[in-house]
């Protein structure tokens, strides 16, 4: 569940600031009139969120077992993709979001109503489809058949909504580069589990091989269906008896794309503030302050 809270909490922060910094910026500049398309532009986004993570759920359950497993290595493999591409790009320009987002707009707001949905719905559905998919190839990945990895998200998801509308009202102020930071690693560690476990899936659909050339075993010692073992499996997508072959993907994503991104040359001292002006068009918040 915790890994779920996480994937939640990060990816629903980041629409959440998204969301805060577009609302806000239209209060501020007296363009109120245009936050009826916005709104409806973040509702097609969730939507869309929504309906990819349901066909994803309902439509593989009428594939055969091999197809399954395939679409979900497929799948596992192209959600770690995302993810890892989503934390390295908030890690480098976070500091920059906000202009991004201020040009976008300015640009929407002289295009009309259409292009200003649009600009919502881009800015939200992008972060929302990369979260329906991790989470399902996350849930999937547990394979415990409970709601709780759903749940977790969408606490996560929930918690994000509160921080963004304190972020909003100016009563919440945090470091957004340590959080980010701190979080993103997490992440890496959750997506390379989801990696080996997409893997494993590849090699019981028969596109790799190795699927009996066990890396050790210590089901014994960590039996699966321990409480130990399922907050293993639920937190890190441990496996007691993975193959050579999740081992060696595992360590090959772990190692370096950690070192990486926890490398000193992202978020400088003072460069990680995210500001977002109060509904009265006052001296912005710096929401990123300890």
């Amino acid at each position: 569940m915790f890994a779920n809270y996480l994937i939640g909490l990060r990816e629903g922060l980041e629409a959440s600031l998204v969301v805060c910094i577009l609302v806000a910026y239209l209060v501020k500049t007296d363009r109120r009139d245009a936050l009826k398309p916005v709104w409806i532009g973040i509702g097609v986004a969730v939507a869309l969120a929504l309906g990819f993570g349901c066909a994803l759920e309902f439509g593989s359950q009428e594939l055969t077992f091999e197809a399954q497993e395939a679409l979900g290595g497929t799948l596992s493999v192209l959600a770690v993709a995302l993810v890892t591409w989503m934390v390295f790009w908030m890690r480098r320009t976070a500091r920059h979001l906000k202009a991004e987002l201020h040009g976008k707009l300015d640009a929407a707001l002289q295009m009309g109503t259409g292009a200003l949905v649009a600009t919502a719905f881009l800015a939200v559905g992008r972060e929302g489809l990369e979260t329906a998919l991790f989470v399902w190839t996350s849930v999937r990945a547990a394979g415990d058949g409970s709601a709780d990895p759903a749940i977790g998200a969408g606490l996560g998801l929930a918690t994000a909504v509160v921080l963004g509308w304190l972020f909003y009202r100016g009563a919440l102020r945090i470091n957004l580069a340590k959080f980010f930071t701190w979080t993103g690693g997490m992440l890496v560690v959750v997506a390379a589990g989801v990696l080996a476990y997409g893997f494993h899936d590849l090699q019981e659909a028969d596109w790799l091989p190795g699927l009996t050339n066990k890396a050790f075993d210590i089901t014994g010692t960590i039996p699966p269906d321990s409480w130990y073992g399922t907050l293993l499996k639920g937190v890190f997508n441990f496996q007691p008896d993975p193959t050579v072959l999740q081992v060696t993907v595992w360590l090959l994503y772990l190692v370096p794309t950690l070192a990486l991104f926890l490398a000193p040359v992202g978020f400088a001292s003072g460069k990680g503030k995210v500001k977002v002006p109060d509904e009265h068009g006052s001296r912005p918040s710096k929401a990123s302050q300890s």
